[in-house]
């Protein structure tokens, strides 16, 4: 993967090696569901239903390195279009970086545990239905923003 510099994370987004930006996701999955707009208003709606390549049991992509050539529209997150992406989880270590805010006490480079982030109630983990399982996206909104 590259090597990490110490506590990469505190450092500007646009500073990080390729190896420090995917380092820093905290493994939530959250981006890698559908949304829902209102066409009227023009807000967005969360769901639970992720994409095909998500692993719904754990919450990570099955194909992470193939997902561009898979699924075209997947959204690749860089340091120039985070705060352009208003439907990112407030959670979001990106998210937070960008606003130069700190990672949670839970993120994983932090507590030491990749498991962290589903026991603080914020990963997908068994939590999602794949969109080849989910029917009409109307019938899955939720909202994850009032999770922990």
């Amino acid at each position: 993967m590259g090597e990490l510099r110490d506590r990469f994370w505190q450092l500007d987004l646009a500073e990080l090696t390729r190896a420090e930006w995917e380092a820093l996701c905290d493994g939530c999955g959250r981006c890698c569901l559908h949304k829902v707009e209102d066409a009227d208003t023009g807000r967005i709606y969360d769901t639970n239903v992720a994409c095909k390549l998500l692993d719904t049991a754990t919450g990570l992509c099955s194909d992470y390195r193939h997902r561009k050539a898979r699924v075209p529209d997947c959204l690749r997150l860089t340091a120039g279009n985070v705060n352009d992406l208003p439907w990112l989880p407030q959670t979001c270590a990106y998210r937070r970086r960008a606003r130069g805010e700190a990672l949670p006490d839970w993120h994983y480079l932090l507590s030491g545990d990749r498991d962290a982030v589903r026991k603080a109630g914020v990963s997908v983990h068994n939590r999602v239905i794949s969109e080849t399982d989910a029917g009409p996206l109307e019938h899955h909104m939720v909202d994850w923003e009032e999770e922990p």
